[in-house]
């Protein structure tokens, strides 16, 4: 079986990092499932690949899942070793964010909607933490899942505004046989909350059919969207909003990301798909 370097302090990752070669990183917060997999093993492909495991508490809000979210740390690095990863920082709090920490990075006008008016503070919690490994590890090219589309723009807005030279590179949803999008968070999910969770992919697949047919009304788009979710509860929201920018579409869509944030049970779920712009198109914004 492989195994993986566990790494635990900044300096020790910076002495690593001396013959480490050309260096790929792949962020996460834990509870890794078949989506991490895949971004980890593509890591490994082009480079040497290293992961981060840190639950990052300046994301949460005061009343969202911090304490309670999934960590299953030696899991996590089988996976990771599996994947072909060649090392794994996993910090603590203190060694992140240690006493008298008070810098913070605040995105600009693309994290202003959807999950940043949802969850205000929320990017400036994953810009800072990003922006940290990114200091530390000084990788050369950051894997991240499309899932978290709004997350993935700020980023790659992020990296071109502060110059950070770094290769963001996309990466495709990974799905469950029925659809539903691969997360940590679906362990929160009851059996019947599984079952009714589907509909959130349901809904997107359907916006995607009726694109495929030619549709290109952005509000009859959010409508099929939110028809066919429902059978999952309400949504949060739905969006059908420009790609590069996350500005709703009125009208007429040439391309278009729709997506849309939903709770079922305990767990808030996001997902979404991409219409009229490809990944490739995507990775060289």
């Amino acid at each position: 079986m492989r195994t993986v370097e566990v790494i635990r302090t900044i300096a020790a990752v910076r002495e690593w990092h001396r013959a480490a070669g050309d260096v790929g990183l792949v962020p996460t917060m834990g509870a890794l499932h078949g989506g991490h997999r895949g971004l980890a093993e593509r890591a490994a492909r082009e480079g040497t690949a290293i992961a981060s495991i840190f639950v990052n508490p300046t994301q949460f809000g005061p009343n969202e899942d911090y304490r309670t979210y999934p960590r299953a740390e030696s899991a996590d690095l089988e996976l990771l070793a599996a994947a072909g990863c060649a090392a794994v920082f996993v910090p603590t709090v203190e060694e992140m964010y240690p006493p008298g920490d008070d810098t913070r990075v605040v995105p600009g006008d693309v994290a202003s909607r959807l999950e940043g008016a949802a969850r205000p503070g929320h990017f400036a919690g994953v810009c800072t933490v990003v922006a940290k490994l990114f200091g530390i590890v000084r990788p050369a090219r950051a894997y991240f899942s499309h899932k978290d589309f709004q997350q993935l723009r700020v980023i790659q807005t992020m990296v071109r505004d502060l110059a950070m030279g770094i290769r963001v590179v996309p990466f495709e949803i990974v799905r469950e046989p029925d659809g539903l999008a691969r997360s940590s968070r679906n362990a929160y999910l009851t059996p019947d909350e599984r079952r009714r969770a589907v509909a959130l992919s349901r809904g997107l697949f359907a916006a995607r059919d009726e694109w495929a047919r030619g549709t290109r009304d952005a509000a009859r788009l959010r409508a099929t969207v939110r028809v066919v979710a429902s059978d999952a509860g309400t949504p949060e929201y739905v969006s059908v909003a420009d790609p590069v920018t996350l500005r709703e579409i009125d009208g007429h869509a040439e391309r278009a990301v729709v997506s849309l944030a939903c709770r079922v049970g305990r767990a808030r779920l996001i997902d979404n798909v991409l219409l009229g712009m490809s990944l490739e198109e995507l990775a060289r914004l």
